[in-house]
């Protein structure tokens, strides 16, 4: 059910061992015996690719029923969000010198360079916090947060989803961080929507793939039922097995008599 061919697995089918009966069976010259042997083989072969389908099949109905339905609700729920977020910038846009009012611990600063090390002082006396509001910026809340594993402060825009912006020392450094960020909403809605619509397709995809058969079910059936009349054709019962046995014994003999005389040879122990 996929561009693979499950060959590989078919290859490591053990040929089929005789048992005693069949071994004289086929010591008589029954062709049966070759015949059963050779549909053993295939028929094991069919059902190991047959496993292989199923087990496809299985695989895109746990795609089909729940993990594609799962990511495409996630891709339209972050969509949503994303829009309502470049939608909440747009509704407070930058002045002239490229940036807004930013909002920290209550007041209200409007000029850059004092906005970035106010931040930064809110960054010195919360270390080790963690989800500390301290303001807000562009209509979004702003939240604090110490990264202890990379030793560095993180600042979330939370609006309708919460964007990261690691913060560096420089405080005017980190104003141009937070709007790169926001300047980046648009290319995240569309890699949303691009990932929304990769998978619909593949959702689409395999909804058409799962009516797909296993292509070689005939055959197996054929070949099945086959190989089951001639397990009941080579079921030897008791008087068969002595009549055999005394067939066999004569051909054996028959190998031993010496060229040009009439008598057996016996091994001396």
């Amino acid at each position: 059910m996929t561009s693979k061919s499950p060959v590989r697995s078919a290859e490591d089918v053990d040929e089929v061992a005789l048992s005693f009966a069949e071994v004289k069976m086929l010591a008589t010259g029954d062709t049966r015996i070759k015949e059963k042997m050779d549909l053993e083989i295939q028929v094991s072969k069919l059902r190991v690719l047959k496993q292989s389908y199923l087990n496809e099949h299985y695989s895109l109905e746990d795609r089909v029923l729940q993990r594609y339905p799962k990511l495409i609700s996630e891709y339209s729920q972050r969509i949503s969000a994303c829009e309502s977020d470049i939608s909440l910038a747009e509704q407070h846009p930058l002045d002239e010198k490229r940036f807004s009012p930013m909002v920290l611990n209550g007041i209200s600063y409007t000029e850059k360079a004092v906005a970035g090390e106010m931040l930064l002082s809110l960054c010195k006396m919360n270390a080790g916090g963690q989800g500390v509001e301290i303001g807000s910026y562009r209509g979004f809340k702003l939240e604090l947060n110490y990264e202890p594993f990379g030793a560095e402060f993180q600042l979330y825009l939370c609006g309708a989803m919460k964007h990261k912006v690691s913060l560096g020392s420089d405080a005017l450094g980190n104003l141009t961080r937070i709007e790169n960020e926001i300047a980046k909403f648009p290319k995240e809605l569309e890699a949303y929507q691009a990932g929304l619509a990769d998978t619909q397709k593949q959702l689409e995809d395999a909804k058409v793939e799962l009516q797909q058969p296993f292509v070689q079910e005939d055959e197996l059936k054929q070949k099945e039922e086959r190989l089951t009349e001639l397990n009941i054709g080579l079921d030897l019962s008791d008087t068969d097995s002595i009549v055999l046995e005394e067939t066999v014994e004569k051909n054996l003999m028959k190998q031993k008599r010496l060229p040009g005389k009439g008598k057996i040879v016996e091994k001396s122990l």
